[in-house]
């Protein structure tokens, strides 16, 4: 199974247990960055949200039918109180437990059934594993989710019209998209950034990062870049199982090619993800 359909087993069959994004990726055998990200791709959720729609649709269901007591169903759901559970209830479908219990249906909200997802990816893409030095970045970040990543081609638009031109003591070469790993509601930062020479101060909303020197595992995505999320399921999923590769949690790296068109969206890029370090202080 893919790292996603491993996640969903483990969360439909666990349901009524205490699950949390850590313990999920450690039953998964992956870091917490790479299931976010492998689920996120695969599913357009964030772990943590999907475990919670799943449970409260189940408990909604259960109430439905009839249960007596409401504590006992938010117990059994994983919420130590009423109000808690009343609040994450309410939250999720905009009604009360009350509510639906007392009206014996679950026909006026919209539950959240069981995802089915499939090993779709017709190639598996192979990488190479390379040290990268280190990089003093300095860039425009936004807020992102797997929902809105459709607005990082607008985001590269103001970064170069806006900025790239007043950022001083540049290196040579095309600035570089930098994923931050995602959090538990599936939420990260995407900066797309241009390399300096030394490290400076940016005016705002610029900022400035620095990438330290680590192992990664380097895939080529060919196709145009709005097909990058299919490279990207395909590698949380597929490839660096397949590969015996740990991802760590650290930002993703996407370098562009040189023959990479701005104005086209081809050229093909290069998706670079950091490895857990072995014991020698090198990637793995």
């Amino acid at each position: 199974m893919s790292v996603a359909d491993t996640a969903l087993w483990i969360i439909e069959r666990n349901s009524s247990q205490e699950l949390t994004l850590s313990s999920i990726a450690a039953a998964c055998k992956v870091s917490r960055s790479h299931l976010a990200n492998a689920f996120g791709t695969a599913s357009g959720w964030p772990v943590m949200a999907y475990l919670r729609a799943r449970r409260l649709s189940e408990a909604a269901k259960r109430l439905a039918a009839g249960a007596p007591d409401i504590l006992s169903v938010a117990l059994e759901f994983g919420y130590g109180s009423h109000e808690a559970f009343t609040r994450a209830f309410r939250d999720q479908f905009g009604t009360t437990p009350e509510e639906v219990r007392n009206s014996g249906s679950t026909e006026r909200i919209e539950l959240v059934a069981p995802l089915r997802l499939t090993n779709s990816c017709a190639r598996t893409p192979i990488p190479t594993v390379r040290e990268l030095r280190r990089l003093r970045l300095v860039g425009l970040s936004a807020p992102c989710s797997y929902e809105s990543a459709i607005g990082i081609p607008a985001q590269w638009q103001v970064f170069m019209c806006d900025h790239y031109a007043d950022i001083a003591d540049k290196a040579p070469g095309i600035p570089i998209g930098v994923c931050r790993a995602p959090d538990e509601d599936g939420c990260f930062e995407y900066m797309c950034a241009a390399e300096v020479c030394s490290a400076v101060s940016p005016r705002k909303p610029l900022a400035a990062l620095e990438i330290e020197p680590r192992g990664y595992a380097v895939f080529d995505h060919r196709d145009h870049v709005s097909t990058i999320f299919d490279t990207y399921t395909a590698i949380w999923n597929e490839a660096l199982p397949a590969a015996g590769l740990m991802a760590a949690n650290g930002p993703v790296l996407e370098f562009h090619n040189d023959a990479f068109d701005p104005g086209t969206g081809l050229g093909g890029l290069t998706i670079w993800i950091p490895l857990e370090r072995d014991r020698n202080g090198s990637g793995r």
